[in-house]
């Protein structure tokens, strides 16, 4: 077993949200590892806390050119500096988005389930979400192109894609995302693409990441891609992150939406993440290979032992979808707090008959979370 993830320190009493906020539970929901971070994130910390001051800060040219070399040599794309706007957040990006380019009356348009602040920061303009089920289609869930053209709106501004998809785990193929870019050219719309779990694919050549910042140049001009290292290397505490868009015009535009909403990023985030970039890479294979083996264990536990769920083929990210319909059971969340766990709540992905395991955390804690599971009524039962 691997040293660097077999063991934790302990999380409690840290004002960790994970942890505490239902603190009589087994927590397996927000999406952040029970991992330490990479030594030399902690290393590149501890230098800058050893320097002494913290004033205002912003990114210095060895993050500019981390980031510029990731997505160079990770996406096969190459950016000009100029094109990055460093953010605290991603989410705060997509609030940003929308309010940049839709107002009241218009409406923007995401596939469920889906990470839920995509379903909410419509509201941050006055829009309106349109919900689109994604589709199973033998067995893979993937976008239902149909009733994507029958929901859209001449007062449809953008599409928010979520891409590895959170939660279902698909990382979309090069057709996909070209169709998805091809139906955003065709009505009109601004492709906003949140790629946070890209660098968390479990197997790149079975199912490599296809980034939108690879279409064709055509499709660049109404394009926002985001991305930060915090997923991959744990260090989303610390709050940054970064959108890549190409066209100066929709740069300006969605810059000029932060007003004096959006927060200073603090000094030690920004040499974090280019810590994680420079440094980080032979850690996260070894976290890639750990990951794997736990989604092993669910994707064979799960068939064995809970045969009426139905468990999406996870391709990437650390995050299992466990989908209940078939039991009958409305609210299993709940259900699995009466056995002591705290997984996240399908229904605010827009799919209430779900639960969602993260399962970035020890292994044996992965086992004993899923025969914990396997001990609700109904779930289990042939």
């Amino acid at each position: 077993m691997n040293s660097l993830f077999s063991d934790c320190p302990d999380r409690r009493g840290t004002g960790s949200i994970k942890w505490d906020l239902k603190p009589s539970l087994d927590p397996f929901w927000v999406a952040d590892m029970d991992f330490v971070s990479p030594e030399p994130v902690l290393g590149a910390l501890s230098q800058r806390v050893n320097h002494g001051v913290f004033g205002y800060a912003q990114a210095h040219e060895g993050l500019i050119e981390a980031v510029v070399i990731y997505l160079r040599e990770r996406h096969g794309h190459a950016v000009a500096s100029e094109q990055i706007v460093h953010l605290g957040g991603l989410v705060p990006a997509l609030s940003l988005a929308a309010r940049a380019f839709g107002e009241s009356g218009d409406a923007l348009m995401t596939c469920t389930p889906v990470y839920p602040p995509f379903l909410s920061v419509a509201n941050d303009a006055g829009m309106e979400t349109i919900r689109v089920p994604h589709r199973l289609e033998n067995g893979q869930w993937t976008f239902d192109w149909e009733a994507m053209e029958q929901n859209v709106t001449q007062r449809t501004r953008l599409f928010l894609l979520c891409n590895p998809q959170n939660p279902l785990g698909r990382c979309f193929t090069m057709e996909e995302v070209q169709q998805v870019a091809s139906f955003c050219q065709r009505h009109d719309l601004i492709l906003v693409s949140d790629e946070i779990h890209c660098d968390l694919v479990l197997n790149e050549t079975e199912t490599p990441f296809f980034s939108a910042l690879r279409l064709a140049e055509s499709f660049h001009e109404k394009l926002i891609v985001l991305q930060s290292p915090s997923k991959t290397y744990n260090i989303a505490g610390l709050g940054y992150a970064y959108a890549v868009i190409p066209n100066a015009q929709v740069r300006k535009r969605f810059e000029k939406a932060k007003g004096h909403t959006s927060p200073e990023i603090n000094a030690l985030a920004y040499y974090a993440a280019e810590a994680a970039y420079r440094h980080g890479e032979p850690w996260r294979q070894e976290l890639i290979r750990y990951l794997g083996k736990n989604r092993d264990l669910v994707e064979e536990f799960v068939p064995d032992h809970l045969p009426k769920v139905h468990l999406p083929k996870i391709e990437a990210t650390y995050l299992a979808w466990l989908e209940t319909s078939a039991c009958g059971m409305k609210n299993p969340a709940r259900a699995a707090e009466e056995q002591g766990l705290f997984l996240s709540d399908g229904a605010y992905f827009g799919y209430p008959q779900a639960m969602r395991l993260n399962f970035a955390t020890q292994q044996d804690r992965v086992l004993e979370a899923l025969e914990k599971i396997s001990e609700i009524d109904g779930l289990a039962d042939m």
